[in-house]
């Protein structure tokens, strides 16, 4: 084999353990809201156990890639390609410990009975699943369009978190009994809202990847 056919076979063995990470962050994130609307207490020590498996990735995109760059010494986009692996590598685990704090916020709730029905909540997680995905897929494939998607979908989640806030402070206004658990669903709408700057830092480096310039998706 050739070294630069075992450099893109090293690169797409890259790939594709990104794109189980983003499968699996992604995941993390439906389980913890549907574990939160459930108050399934069971279900968040379960999601808490299983993040081990996003850390053992997020280590193996490491040594990947630093294998890659020891015996490949790549330049350029090709080594761009890699830190960028390792940064969409982190940025996934950081997202997996964010759906660990929703599930520990269950557990706090301990099957307390919810305020208010969770609406804008998991919508902020259908949209913030889609720039996971987004995200990926504009890594593997490229696509800085699909990159730059992501920051109006992250405007529509800032949108919500907004919302969300709004509502909890005038819950917690009117029954200061609320105020406990009002707290702990406004944290689940920020680590919900960071889940998606994540997504759009994702995007970010892909821009970055493809064009050699960083753009604020985040802004």
């Amino acid at each position: 084999m050739t070294a630069r056919r075992e450099f893109d076979h090293g690169l797409e063995d890259l790939r594709e353990l990104l794109l189980d990470m983003g499968r699996k962050a992604s995941n993390a994130l439906d389980r913890s809201l549907l574990a939160l609307s459930q108050l399934d207490v069971e279900a968040a020590k379960r999601i808490i156990e299983d993040d081990v498996d996003l850390n053992r990735l997020d280590e193996r995109v490491f040594d990947l890639g630093a294998r890659l760059i020891a015996t490949q010494q790549p330049v350029a986009k090709d080594l761009r390609r890699i830190l960028i692996a390792f940064k969409i590598s982190n940025d996934l685990e950081r997202m997996g410990d964010l759906s660990v704090d929703v599930a520990k916020v269950v557990l706090r709730l301990n099957g307390e009975k919810l305020i208010k029905p969770l609406i804008d909540i998991p919508r902020m997680g259908e949209i913030v699943q889609t720039m996971i995905d987004d995200a990926i897929r504009a890594f593997v494939t490229e696509n800085v369009d699909l990159a730059y998607k992501m920051a109006k979908d992250d405007d529509r989640v800032d949108e919500l978190y907004g919302q969300i806030l709004r509502e909890l402070f005038a819950l917690m206004a009117e029954n200061p009994a609320t105020i406990a658990q009002a707290s702990q669903l406004s944290f689940v709408g920020r680590f919900v809202e960071r889940i998606g700057d994540y997504a759009t830092n994702i995007g970010e480096n892909v821009v970055y990847l493809v064009t050699g310039t960083r753009p604020e998706l985040n802004a």
